[in-house]
């Protein structure tokens, strides 16, 4: 068994259930309600359920690498695992700092979950 794959795993399926529940509440809710079109409204709204099958299912993966004992998949895996994190994590950075904020890396803290997850899953590719 690796112990930081399954740390990456069930931090990721922590991610996964914060996203979930606070997203449905923060985000999906008021974008729901918003004056936005129609067709851009539903692209969104179906992006963010897009996010969290993608982050239950690499939850999962991560889980499932940690408890095989095939270790031929687990690096390369384990990297696009934790390489994604590290882009999603990014894109929230880029965002939050451009926009001009004050205290702009407490304004969208999705980053924050989200790093935890790429570095254990990295260090558990090694």
């Amino acid at each position: 068994m690796n112990g930081w794959l399954l740390a990456a795993g069930v931090t990721a399926f922590g991610v996964a259930a914060v996203h979930i529940v606070g997203g449905h509440r923060d985000v999906v809710r008021p974008l729901l309600s918003c004056g936005l079109a129609d067709e851009p409204k539903r692209v969104l709204h179906a992006v963010w359920h897009m996010v969290s099958v993608d982050l239950v299912l690499s939850a999962a993966a991560l889980v499932h690498l940690a408890l095989t004992d095939d270790a031929s998949a687990t690096g390369p895996v384990a990297w696009f695992v934790a390489a994604h994190f590290v882009a999603y994590a990014v894109a929230f950075l880029v965002v939050t700092l451009s926009v001009g904020w004050p205290k702009p890396l407490l304004r969208l803290p999705q980053w924050i979950l989200l790093l935890p997850v790429a570095v254990l899953a990295a260090a558990g590719a090694v």
